[in-house]
């Protein structure tokens, strides 16, 4: 349906919005702006979630303290990537065929697009759809970049734009409640264990990933990682045309990387020549090359030439967060890697620093093992530093491997990092664990990790 006939439909009608965060509040606005009968439904009591919506929203109908049987009597359900879709009352909605959708997707139904990539992956997904974006941008397209992170892609809506082209970060939680959502360039950048408790399975995870690429077809293309064996598993029902990159495989057409010449080997055709292009300058470590290739071949099948991308990976600084450096404090570097949520980022962390590391980890479990680190903590890590809920499991994993001190707090582990490390070290932040135990989100701990080394400074 095209986009104004949705509005003409949705004008008038009462929309139901559950969970009250960026995303929530984004799609609310864009409701409203639509003419729709906003509904806001959160969770969490009146107090703490009213003084964070927006002014604009604040009059609306509302419900606080839980998503009550009154989001039955809406005509849309819109549910932000915080609320389980497996609720009572949204398993009700489905079975009276209430239309339930997430942001992501009343976002792309309303919005016209005429060219959009959507990202998702377990890890690396901000990393490249802003090493995307940033590419698009010098190529002139000036993309919309958002969805997952940053910008809510709802927050577009109503915006007077030249905007050609969109790139949009898709997690498994906002893929979860997509219908028509149809980008004509898609990538998997990998599929490891993560958010297990609310997904209960790999396999389910690794199916929430793959209906980026289900409204795919022949004339679209789907980069995966070949490398992975859950994006080899899941790129069977795959529709659209795929396109592999790898670090460790020879592919008839692709991109490769060569790590010895530090060089990535890119041609989107069997019958095209190779075209080498250099490791992104400011973005270390292999995990940021595998990045690079799906941010690469993603541009490369939107029809960008190799200027763009070469200006952008010679230039393109990184994300917030995500293996951050923070310099030197009397010779001991620091690195933010605040966004490492889960284990597989944390080793792929490990894997680009060297030895001498005292290795803050912890916080709330999300129940996958933390043996994939040992054999990167023994080889690496001189100590680390224990915070959060998960630091017992985590010790009795990984005890063995390095010593291991219970900090409690990030104030206390950066403190006693500082003290233990000497010149030629490095202190990082790379938890393996969610924040929500201790702050608010990822972005917070890292905030307070840079200024906790702050104030080290003399």
């Amino acid at each position: 349906m095209p986009p104004d006939a949705l509005r003409r439909l949705l004008r008038g009608k009462t929309a139901g919005v559950l969970g009250l965060g960026r995303s929530g509040t984004a799609a609310a606005a864009c409701l409203k702006k639509a003419g729709s009968l906003p509904f806001l439904s959160e969770s969490s009591p009146r107090r703490a979630a009213r003084p964070r919506l927006p002014r604009a929203l604040r009059g609306l109908p509302a419900e606080f303290g839980g998503h009550t049987r009154k989001l039955l009597r809406c005509d849309l359900l819109v549910v932000s990537p915080g609320v389980d879709w497996e609720l009572p009352i949204l398993r009700e909605a489905r079975a009276r065929k209430i239309p339930v959708w997430s942001e992501l997707e009343l976002g792309w139904r309303l919005i016209p697009m005429p060219e959009t990539a959507a990202v998702t992956g377990t890890n690396g997904k901000t990393t490249t759809v802003s090493l995307l974006g940033d590419i698009l941008r010098r190529a002139g397209r000036g993309p919309m970049v958002g969805g997952n992170t940053g910008r809510p892609l709802c927050d577009f809506f109503g915006r007077n734009s030249r905007n050609r082209s969109a790139v949009l970060e898709a997690s498994s939680y906002q893929l979860e409640g997509i219908r028509f959502f149809h980008p004509s360039v898609s990538a998997i950048l990998n599929v490891t264990p993560d958010h297990l408790h609310r997904h209960g399975s790999m396999r389910d995870y690794a199916a929430s990933k793959s209906r980026i690429f289900m409204n795919q077809g022949a004339k679209d293309v789907c980069v995966l990682n070949a490398d992975d064996p859950w994006c080899r598993r899941i790129s069977k029902t795959c529709g659209a045309r795929p396109v592999w990159f790898s670090s460790g495989r020879g592919l008839a057409a692709g991109a490769v990387i060569r790590r010895s010449k530090r060089k990535i080997a890119v041609r989107l055709d069997r019958a095209d020549p190779w075209t080498l292009y250099p490791f992104p300058e400011r973005l270390p470590g292999l995990h940021n090359a595998e990045n690079a290739c799906a941010a690469i071949l993603c541009a490369l099948a939107l029809g960008v030439g190799k200027g763009p991308i070469l200006e952008s990976l010679e230039r393109f600084r990184g994300v917030e967060h995500r293996m951050e450096s923070l310099g030197r404090v009397r010779g001991v570097s620091f690195v933010n890697d605040s966004k490492a949520t889960n284990v597989d980022s944390t080793v792929r962390a490990l894997e680009s620093v060297g030895k001498g590391v005292w290795l803050i980890l912890g916080g709330q479990d999300k129940g996958a093992p933390y043996a994939p680190l040992a054999a990167l903590v023994r080889g690496k890590v001189k100590g680390i530093l224990l915070i959060g809920e998960a630091a017992g499991r985590i010790r009795s994993e990984l005890g063995k491997a390095a010593p291991a001190v219970s900090a409690g707090t990030l104030q206390a582990a950066v403190k006693e990092a500082f003290r233990k490390a000497g010149p030629g070290d490095t202190v990082l932040l790379s938890p393996a664990c969610a924040s929500f135990d201790q702050f608010r989100d990822f972005e917070e701990r890292g905030r307070r990790f840079k200024d906790l080394v702050r104030r080290l400074r003399p």
